[in-house]
């Protein structure tokens, strides 16, 4: 995801948008489906969501309360993503994205890592 950031530039800006976006859906959802096996092996956790696996991070320590607060905006956004048709919600995205996604997800990336016996 770091790579949208390094995008923004080159590409035009509706293509930017919509590489974001598919982006952001594929690493949302390996992210919280590497969360559910991580919690699951390592902790013997069992989360079926994605809200409830990066609930189930958090009380085991491993997210923040700052990144906490920004989770159910992410999950909402990442819902809601299927609805974007407008151009100013596409770039709401794009912003969000670069501003919240990527440090929290980043976040969350680094501590599976730390985290994991390997």
């Amino acid at each position: 995801m770091r790579e949208v950031k390094d995008l923004q530039g080159t590409l035009p800006t509706e293509i930017l948008y919509e590489v974001t976006a598919k982006r952001f859906e594929y690493t949302y959802e390996v992210l919280w489906k590497t969360a559910r096996l991580f919690l699951l092996e390592e902790k013997g956790i069992e989360c079926n969501s994605p809200m409830d696996c990066f609930k189930s991070l958090y009380s085991v320590g491993l997210i923040d309360e700052k990144c906490s607060e920004d989770i159910p905006k992410i999950v909402r956004m990442r819902n809601s993503i299927v609805h974007i048709y407008d151009f100013s919600l596409a770039e709401d995205l794009f912003k969000f994205v670069k501003d919240k996604v990527i440090p929290v997800f980043g976040g969350i990336v680094k501590t599976l890592r730390e985290n994991c016996r390997g």
